[in-house]
């Protein structure tokens, strides 16, 4: 349960404290939530240095990031010829995560329709472990030049998950490739934008709410948010571990909605059920 993003200057005063440094406020939202999703790694490739200073500063047992795959691969690219793009990617740094390690986001642009060959052959591109990212980021080129990372710091498996956006992706042929090959669909609430669609499509649930009515610029209600707290108990009572990220970061409401959400899904009966896989 967390936010997307953290390094918001408007959240100064309405989250953050007015005097806290800004070079302190990863620290400050781990210490709140056990998952923040980088948003960073989607703009631009980082350095092993800086995945380095979000490890140290993300002390707390349990903590995962949420790792943001480039818009080069998924707006560039359009995932075509992407084996290059992802070495440079997981090269970049991500391997020195380790354990600190949640599931990747590959967010589609809303214009890029459902082309099943191109999303089959990126899948099968995907590391499942950091392992397997390993032999892929050793492939990677001169274009990383503060450095580059090729062995991991723990073993760990890699989970990934796509959000999709344009009507095309929204048929059971999408779906049912999701589920054989284990990759997780992002239920994303947006506004009424994009549609949304509640597949489950993995042994995990990935969610991101960008806002009930207006995108990235309202709160949600106790109501709305009670009846998201009603779906992830459903679906943790299933055996799946569940990701929600809050991404309607206007006016800080985006953390705010994030810490009801968890209370509210603390104060609901639990009813563990087996463990749903991958």
């Amino acid at each position: 349960m967390g936010i997307s993003g953290y390094d918001y200057p408007g959240w100064r005063g309405r989250f953050y404290p007015e005097d806290l440094p800004r070079r302190k406020w990863l620290a400050y939202a781990s210490e709140r939530f056990n998952s923040i999703e980088l948003n960073g790694t989607f703009y631009s490739l980082k350095s092993p240095d800086v995945f380095r200073r979000w490890v140290a500063e993300t002390p707390a047992r349990g903590f995962v990031f949420a790792v943001k795959g480039s818009r080069f691969i998924t707006h560039n690219l359009k995932l075509r010829r992407a084996e290059p793009a992802l070495a440079n990617f997981y090269a970049s740094g991500i391997l020195a995560l380790g354990r600190k390690t949640g599931p990747f986001l590959w967010q589609l642009p809303d214009s890029y329709k459902y082309d099943p060959e191109r999303i089959e052959t990126f899948v099968r591109l995907l590391p499942r472990s950091s392992k397997d990212a390993e032999a892929l980021a050793r492939g990677h080129d001169a274009r990383l030049k503060r450095g580059a990372l090729v062995r991991a710091t723990a073993r760990v498996r890699y989970r990934h998950a796509f959000e999709v956006r344009h009507p095309s992706y929204f048929v059971p042929e999408f779906f049912d490739l999701l589920r054989a090959h284990r990759i997780g669909y992002v239920i994303a609430d947006t506004a009424g934008k994009w549609t949304l669609a509640e597949e489950v499509t993995a042994g995990f649930v990935y969610l991101r709410l960008h806002g009930s009515r207006v995108l990235y610029g309202s709160d949600y209600t106790d109501e709305e948010l009670s009846a998201w707290a009603a779906r992830v108990g459903r679906w943790s009572s299933e055996g799946r571990d569940v990701y929600v990220y809050f991404d309607n970061d206007q006016k800080a409401y985006a953390p705010h909605d994030a810490l009801e959400l968890a209370r509210q899904v603390r104060a609901r009966p639990r009813s563990p059920g087996p463990r749903a896989g991958p």
